[in-house]
């Protein structure tokens, strides 16, 4: 399989602009929503407003439609697509270069979004295609084990009835919609679980409160509660039948699509970590040579050299997984490696950049700190390093869920 890694020319603006917006309006003001947790980032309505330009003129990348602006056109042998999903990565990576959790805040651009693009018919995305959604999963009784979801949605007449409790969703108080993960029938198991999308505002969905973190402090992260929540039955996203042989994969081509996603916030934030790091380094005197071998050098350079090599093979690996997306090519495999990859590279980049840098990477006088408190998350949600280790060996060696544990 030949694989095209160069970005093409066409990105090269949407890249300078994400990667402005990163440094001119994410960094300056990245201290100030990390301290005022739950405030609003008011300055981010602007940068929505410029996203919803680019969506309006049909550019890829903004909205929930980016990873389908050019499903089922005719290409040619050998064609490569570089388009909606390799231009969503990109964004993703240079505005957590600025901050990962103000990105997450975009309104408009939330991971519900990526679930909306991933499993929503045509009609579907068209209606909820520029809606601000939010996505919960994960429940009191469990995290990483996607299969697990107790929350119910009971056909009744033209309408689904929805109750449960979810935790931990990302933008929960402050995007527009819900998307949902509920089973339809709890006696079939996992084939049952269907997604929906509920607006936030609606009789029987509650913002039971806000969470205290330690990272991504700008992003809200809620637990709602769905009590009797009535939605109209065109709410499930894509088909309402229940597949038993199946399973639950319909909803989980989700995650193929937002695991490149955080991989490439975790390739951001580590990309700024890096490059703080070589500055200090270089202030204290220690010049990285790249001609001479990590042995023959400080040991400061030589961690450097390793951090940065690790860094590399995580944005190749993320540019993969998008690749193939674009190239309507099966990514669950790819999209999983490239998560499990950034997301332990992120957080092994910014701590060792806390440690090497000493006072300064510990203080607040540098974010290099808090960038390492960021990036624990990018290897915790939308699966667990752990989880993905395991999907990768299920794939690897053939093996299905019941089959390895």
């Amino acid at each position: 399989m030949a694989i095209n890694l160069e970005l093409p020319k066409k990105f090269n603006a949407h890249i300078d602009q994400a990667r402005q917006a990163g440094l001119q309006v994410f960094r300056p003001i990245s201290r100030k929503y990390d301290s005022a947790e739950h405030e609003y980032p008011v300055e981010l309505d602007t940068l929505a407003a410029l996203y919803d330009g680019l969506a309006e003129a049909g550019q890829a990348g903004a909205g929930a439609a980016g990873g389908r602006g050019d499903e089922g056109k005719q290409r040619p042998e050998g064609y490569n697509a570089n388009g909606g999903n390799m231009q969503s990565i990109i964004n993703s990576m240079e505005a957590s270069y600025g901050d990962v959790g103000l990105m997450l805040s975009i309104p408009y651009q939330g991971l519900g979004n990526a679930a909306i693009a991933a499993v929503a018919t045509d009609e579907q995305l068209a209606a909820f295609g520029k809606v601000w959604a939010a996505m919960a999963i994960t429940e009191p009784s469990f995290g990483s084990d996607s299969a697990a979801v107790t929350a119910t949605a009971t056909l009744d007449g033209d309408e689904y009835v929805l109750n449960g409790e979810k935790i931990f969703v990302t933008a929960g108080s402050r995007a527009s919609h819900i998307v949902v993960w509920a089973s339809v029938d709890r006696s079939l198991g996992r084939a049952a679980i269907k997604s929906f999308v509920v607006p936030r505002e609606h009789p029987g969905v509650t913002v039971a409160r806000l969470e205290e973190k330690l990272g991504i402090r700008a992003s809200d992260t809620a637990v709602i509660v769905f009590d009797d929540c009535r939605i109209p039955k065109e709410n499930l996203l894509g088909s309402p039948e229940v597949d038993v042989k199946k399973g639950f994969g319909g909803v989980m081509q989700t995650f193929d699509n937002t695991r490149p996603m955080v991989a490439a916030m975790a390739v951001g934030v580590a990309r700024a970590s890096l490059e703080e790091l070589r500055a200090v380094l270089e202030k204290a005197g220690l010049e990285i040579d790249y001609d001479r071998p990590a042995s023959d050098q400080p040991a400061a350079v030589a961690e450097f050299i390793r951090l940065e090599s690790d860094w590399e093979a995580s944005y190749l690996m993320t540019l993969r997984a998008a690749w193939m997306a674009d190239n309507k090519m099966p990514n669950s495999l790819e999209a999983s490696m490239s998560k499990a990859k950034a997301g332990r590279t992120g957080t092994d980049v910014t701590n060792k950049a806390v440690e090497l840098a000493g006072t300064v990477g510990y203080s607040e006088r540098s974010l290099l700190e808090k960038w390492a408190r960021d990036s624990k998350i990018l290897d915790i949600f939308e699966g667990t390093q752990q989880i993905q280790q395991l999907i990768i060996a299920r794939r690897v060696l053939g093996k299905s869920s019941a089959d390895l544990k």
